[in-house]
């Protein structure tokens, strides 16, 4: 799996609407300034997500975006395998998105039993991770954002 640009502009844009969650709507252009994206990619990005069902829109002079669910219950899996596709390092091991691979045996491949073992490690870690959790873990990394204390003593 390789997160591309477009998938880490998604959890970014994730990251966004999960920390304003409950509010009406989030106008676009304020996850794009905030979060350095494009606005036009971040569109893009938002109308994907809103095909997913994992964000919903309003149209209209106070129109934006806002998490189609609560953000536990919204994994960065799912995220990332909308956007992206499958998290799987190869397709032949890939569960959502399985296509034969070119080695003689399946059944018997090493390299494909170790990507498999790298597949379920990728799953479980993004699995269990929620938009929620990324908030949380953003919001703890803030503390103390101003950088190192000067109180020492000389």
């Amino acid at each position: 799996m390789r997160l591309s640009l477009r998938g880490e502009y998604a959890l970014r844009a994730m990251l966004a609407l999960g920390q304003r969650y409950g509010s009406e709507v989030v106008r676009i252009r304020d996850v794009a300034a905030e979060q350095r994206i494009p606005k036009r990619f971040l569109e893009q990005i938002l109308n994907d997500l809103k095909d997913a069902r994992v964000v919903e829109s309003r149209r209209g002079v106070q129109g934006g975006y806002r998490l189609a669910r609560a953000p536990e219950l919204i994994s960065l899996a799912e995220v990332i395998r909308h956007i992206d596709g499958p998290l799987a390092p190869v397709s032949c091991v890939s569960e959502r998105f399985y296509e034969p691979c070119s080695c003689p045996d399946e059944s018997r491949c090493g390299l494909r039993s170790i990507m498999r073992e790298v597949r379920d490690a990728i799953s479980k870690q993004l699995e269990g991770v929620t938009v929620a959790d990324l908030c949380a873990r953003s919001a703890s990394l803030q503390v103390g954002k101003e950088g190192p204390s000067m109180d020492f003593a000389i």
